[in-house]
């Protein structure tokens, strides 16, 4: 396998780890130079990608990849790697087997609490979830016409080592914002991760929740980690009259619980499967710091 991560942050330098011994050589993108060493100490070879224009060594490197995982965000005018393919994929990446694309569960919209999966009808209603549905689309599409598997990977709340309610805990940032019927989905890095290699072990093909078992109301995370910290937590905040920016207003516009069934029946067993299990275990290993 010669990997390449596309936006190798948060979730893709933990698939970067994870990957380890599993690649010959793995490679990755980010905007900055001046990020070149996280890369590399995740087993990354760095290029630098500002979604604009390919360098010619980074169109070199895509030659000999085999799997793709891209993780950079769409904007209004598309995917900025498909934009950017013009003669299609194999163009740019003539020994390509398998291709991951991370989304979001945003793209289901708001189901008004009810259980949802991948077979469920996408009504996005930000501007961010409609343009990461119309990538997915535009990536299942590239798959057919290049005869190639791509997965695609809707991803719940992302939390994990350094980006979690401990570490909003100790720098006086977490709000127990209380809306009723409100609950979310979340995801540990770590099962991103898992669950991404065990999809391109397998060169699995289509659309994959990958998501914890519980979703639950945000108040109750922050009370389960401020317990286990032993500390006195935030005061609940009435959701309608909460101070709150534009876009984190809209995450609570949309309510839904989000099914993980057909990953875990693919084989794929669940390392956090909700929060109390991941929050207890970080705790406990001190991995909460990052």
């Amino acid at each position: 396998m010669r990997l390449m991560i596309l936006g190798a942050g948060f979730s893709g330098l933990a698939i970067a780890r994870e990957m380890q011994g599993r690649a010959q050589r793995a490679a990755g993108t980010t905007r900055s130079a001046e990020r070149f060493a996280r890369l590399s100490e995740a087993g990354l070879i760095p290029f630098e990608f500002d979604g604009e224009t390919l360098s010619d060594d980074l169109k070199q490197e895509f030659k000999g990849v085999t799997h793709v995982v891209q993780s950079i965000a769409p904007g209004e005018d598309g995917d900025p790697l498909l934009r950017l393919a013009g003669e299609g994929l194999a163009a740019l990446f003539p020994n390509l087997r398998w291709a991951a694309y991370l989304s979001t569960v945003g793209v289901y919209g708001d189901h008004e609490g009810r259980w949802v999966d991948e077979e469920t009808r996408c009504r996005p209603v930000s501007r961010r979830s409609i343009w990461r549905d119309a990538a997915e689309r535009c990536w299942l599409q590239a798959g057919k016409a290049n005869d190639l598997p791509v997965s695609v990977l809707r991803l719940s709340g992302i939390y994990g080592p350094g980006r979690n309610t401990f570490v909003n805990l100790q720098a006086g940032k977490a709000r127990r914002l209380v809306k009723p019927g409100q609950v979310f989905n979340r995801i540990h890095v770590d099962d991103i991760a898992g669950a991404l290699v065990h999809l391109a072990a397998h060169e699995s093909s289509g659309l994959w929740n990958v998501t914890d078992d519980l979703p639950a109301p945000p108040q109750d995370v922050v009370l389960f980690a401020a317990q286990l910290m032993g500390i006195e937590p935030p005061p609940e905040i009435d959701f309608a009259t909460a101070d709150l920016s534009p876009m984190a207003r809209s995450f609570y516009g949309e309510v839904k619980r989000v099914s993980n069934a057909k990953l875990k029946a693919s084989g794929y067993a669940m390392r956090h499967p909700d929060y109390r299990a991941a929050l207890t275990a970080m705790w406990r290993d001190g991995s909460w710091r990052g």
